[in-house]
């Protein structure tokens, strides 16, 4: 796994101007290991702080080689891409990696700790770390995480990759920052490469969803607050993730992410987001369907103003704006920290 000492290099050639890029943002923003090298030919030279409003001296340069060159020794696949394959061109850059003594994190859906020819690349004490894998000895969900104490929290969304993540480990940050013992529980790939822990629900045989999240919650009985980080939308057609994170979580309050401004699901526009009253009713119901489930409500809105970044009135505007229309606490998280989300919470 990755660690405070690994020096990453984050291979995005073609991406890193995307939202693709989402997996190496999160390790540039929330990662505990320096990064040494953003791998992107087409972007080689540019800066990833200008680009991305990120806090990084990184170089982009054109070659895996090259970052290899500046110290890099562990090679992270920092895309994420529609159906997680691997982009052209990838594979020569990873074998380059690979062979010039570099670890390999992959957040793809390909089983490349299996790969013979990635196997025979890999040189002595060194990895190749397969995020997307199924946890060994799931079950099925019971609704055991209901007898936990703590406050569990799940961030649910009006679209795909519009913030859940980012939502959750800024409140686990500013938990920690009031005392609060709490914990960010990962459910995606970048999450995992960010805390080294927690279950990546794409991997995960359907039947054994919702227990896979239940064991997840249940291995962290002694903390204030978890985190769970949720991924999809009720509203995409394409999205069922949530569901089983919101069983196996069973939460006791939900935070609704989405993006300022935005009306219809990204790249499927004939697909309208409804009101956000709506969309908050429609997540209450679906939580608290049985009398015997937790009975969560949505007690804040962390608005994802990432597009609106030179723009900090009309970020401010936007969270007004929200806020009114919804009467719940509405703010920026990246922009302004969590702390008015966490006291919705925590009250």
């Amino acid at each position: 796994m990755i660690t405070a000492t690994s020096k990453l290099a984050l291979l995005m050639h073609g991406y890193t101007a995307s939202r693709h890029a989402k997996m190496g943002f999160g390790l540039l923003r929330y990662g505990v290991s320096p990064v040494f090298a953003v791998v992107d030919r087409d972007c080689a030279g540019q800066s990833i702080s200008d680009m991305a409003g990120l806090s990084s001296n990184a170089p982009i340069v054109a070659s895996v080689a090259r970052a290899a060159a500046l110290g890099a020794d562990t090679l992270v696949i920092a895309i994420a891409t529609s159906g997680g394959v691997l982009p052209p061109g990838y594979r020569e850059e990873i074998l380059v990696g690979l062979r010039s003594g570099m670890s390999l994190v992959n957040g793809l859906h390909g089983k490349y700790a299996e790969d013979v020819e990635f196997a025979a690349a890999l040189q002595p004490g060194r990895f190749i770390w397969d995020l997307r894998t199924e946890p060994p000895g799931l079950g099925s969900g019971r609704g055991r995480a209901n007898d936990l104490s703590c406050r569990r929290v799940l961030t649910v969304g009006t679209d795909m990759a519009i913030g859940k993540m980012t939502a959750s480990l800024e409140l686990h940050r500013s938990a920690l920052a009031t005392g609060l013992r709490s914990v960010f529980l990962a459910t995606g790939q970048i999450g995992i490469a960010i805390s080294g822990d927690g279950v990546a629900l794409d991997a995960v045989r359907v039947d054994f969803a919702t227990g896979a999240i239940e064991s997840l919650c249940l291995r962290h009985p002694d903390v204030d607050v978890q985190w769970v980080e949720g991924q999809g939308s009720i509203l995409h057609p394409g999205s069922s993730a949530w569901l089983g994170i919101m069983r196996g979580a069973q939460p006791t309050h939900l935070v609704l992410v989405h993006r300022g401004g935005q009306q219809r699901i990204d790249t499927l526009e004939e697909f309208p987001i409804p009101p956000l009253r709506e969309v908050i009713a429609g997540y209450e119901a679906i939580a608290g369907a049985n009398p015997a489930f937790s009975q969560p409500k949505v007690v804040a809105i962390a608005l994802n103003c990432g597009h609106l970044r030179g723009d900090h009135q009309a970020a401010r505007q936007a969270c007004e704006e929200v806020e009114a229309q919804t009467g719940l606490p509405t703010d920026d998280v990246v922009r302004n920290g969590a702390s008015r989300l966490l006291n919705a919470v925590m009250s």
